[in-house]
Parts: C-alpha cells; sequence; structure tokens
C-alpha cells in the first residue's frame, strides 16, 4: 500500500468535507443519489463507449494500483547499475553460460524485462540487434501504458461535463415548477448545481491525480528498462566492467552514480535483488 498516496487522498477528502461542515448546517444538502448517478454513472459510461472493454478495465484496475507501492519508484538505480557491472565481470569469468545462470525464476518474475534482455544476450544477439529488439518492447509498453493514463484523463475531463449536464436537467425541472412555490426555487437551485459539485470533485480529486501519479511512474519505469537496455547492449558488446560502469551512470544523478572499487563487492545476486 502506497501511504503517501492513501495519506493524500484522505486529507483531500476531509478537506471537501471539513470546509463544508464548517460552512453551512446543513452539510446534507450535499448529499443527492440521482446526482451522484449521473455523474458517476455519466463518466463510466462514456469510458466504456470511448474504450474497448478489456481498456476500459484495464483503466478502472489503475486507479486501484495507484494506491499500491511502486517498486521501481521505491528502487535505487545504483542496483541496477551495480547488477550490470557485477554481470560483466562474470561474462569476463564465465562467459554466456555464466550470465545464463544468472537468469533466475525470481529474476523472471521480479524483472521480466531485465531477464528478456539478458536472454538476448545469452542467444548471441549483437548489441545492435538487441537495442532494436527492446526499443520496439519499450515503445510498445509506452503505448499500452498511455492508452490506461489517457482513459483515466478522459474519466478526469467527462465527470464535470456530467455535472453540469445534471445541473441543465435541475435547471429545466425548477423552470418547469416556477408556477408553484416560489419558496421552493432555492432549494431546487442548490440541488441542480450538487451534480457539478459532484463532477469536480470526482475530476481533481480522483480522475485527474490518479492519471497524473500513474503516469509518472510509468516515466520511471520506462527509465529503468532505457538504463537496463543500454547495460545489455554492452554486455552484448563486450564492453569492460568499467567501461559499463562509466557509460551507465551517465543516465543518473551523481548519488546514485555506482563504484567498482566502493559498491562491488555489496551486489547482491540475482536470487536475491528483484
Amino acid at each position: 500500500m502506497s501511504k503517501g498516496t492513501l495519506f493524500a487522498f484522505i486529507a483531500g477528502i476531509c478537506v471537501v468535507i471539513g470546509s463544508i461542515v464548517s460552512a453551512t448546517d446543513r452539510p446534507l444538502a450535499f448529499i443527492d443519489v440521482p446526482s451522484l448517478i449521473i455523474v458517476v454513472g455519466g463518466t463510466f459510461v462514456t469510458l466504456f463507449i470511448s474504450y474497448e472493454t478489456k481498456n476500459a478495465l484495464q483503466a478502472i484496475a489503475l486507479m486501484g494500483k495507484a494506491f499500491k507501492e511502486h517498486r521501481d519508484s521505491n528502487a535505487s538505480l545504483k542496483d541496477e547499475i551495480g547488477r550490470i557491472v557485477r554481470w560483466a565481470y562474470i561474462i569476463q569469468k564465465n562467459g554466456l553460460q555464466g550470465l545464463e545462470n544468472e537468469i533466475t525464476d525470481n529474476l523472471r518474475e521480479d524483472n521480466p524485462f531485465l531477464a528478456y534482455g539478458a536472454d538476448l544476450v545469452v542467444t548471441g544477439y549483437t548489441g545492435a540487434e538487441i537495442k532494436q529488439i527492446l526499443d520496439h518492447m519499450i515503445e510498445s509498453q509506452v503505448e499500452r501504458d498511455r492508452r490506461q493514463t489517457d482513459a483515466l484523463k478522459k474519466m478526469g475531463g467527462d465527470a464535470p461535463a456530467f455535472g453540469m449536464l445534471g445541473t441543465l436537467i435541475g435547471l429545466i425541472i425548477m423552470l418547469g415548477n416556477m408556477g408553484g412555490d416560489p419558496s421552493a426555487i432555492g432549494p431546487s437551485m442548490a440541488v441542480a448545481l450538487v451534480t457539478t459539485f459532484y463532477g469536480i470533485i470526482l475530476a481533481r480529486v480522483i480522475f485527474i491525480p490518479l492519471a497524473t501519479k500513474m503516469s509518472v511512474r510509468n516515466d520511471v519505469s520506462i527509465f529503468k528498462y532505457l538504463l537496463q537496455s543500454e547495460g545489455l547492449v554492452l554486455l552484448a558488446e563486450r564492453k569492460s566492467p568499467r567501461y559499463i560502469q562509466d557509460k551507465i551512470n551517465s543516465f543518473v544523478d551523481v548519488s546514485e552514480q555506482f563504484s567498482i572499487d566502493r559498491d562491488l563487492n555489496s551486489v547482491p545476486s540475482s536470487d536475491n535483488q528483484g
């Protein structure tokens, strides 16, 4: 569970509820089931109209993933660099057979992209061929991730629109009853505006923030893939461990750079490293 995301979400809800409670003695006026049905129902209906069912369900599932810990965001890139450098020493000593022994079931489960790339190196592809294959994988992953986050962003745009639709419906009903009791106009207007309130809350507290978070997380993962891809290409080209260290270190901040002289002995094996 991502405690930061959960805390921020709860804090956002508390800010809204707190402002309502402190501003009025009738907080229940902000609860209107028909308005909620229009906004929530309409937003999800347009999601399934706009996207294939599989993609729509993936976008909904993505909201739940935002509240889980993101391994790539918490992982140290220094460890990734260290692993590639250690593999370079293994290849120098034992050849590609040594690298093949490093591709464990744990690695395939925890880091399938790296395991797949290592398989390509073991197979004997050239650096250029590996780069081309992995670039295609990364591009495909970017497209899949973008499709899901775009769906969430679309929901963030649709929710206020359905809020406005609900408000228009309420106003039409209110104007149709204006020949009756004038004192009912105020409460009717309040109910009409509640749908706009729901639309804005859903868009700005749920859909758009979660889409932004997942987009940022995807960028972190893609950067890690690019770093790993560069290291795998260098392994295939049989570059020296120190050259690989210096080349990949150029990808990261100085605080996360790996040093063979300082850090090599602390790099865990693939069985213990995800």
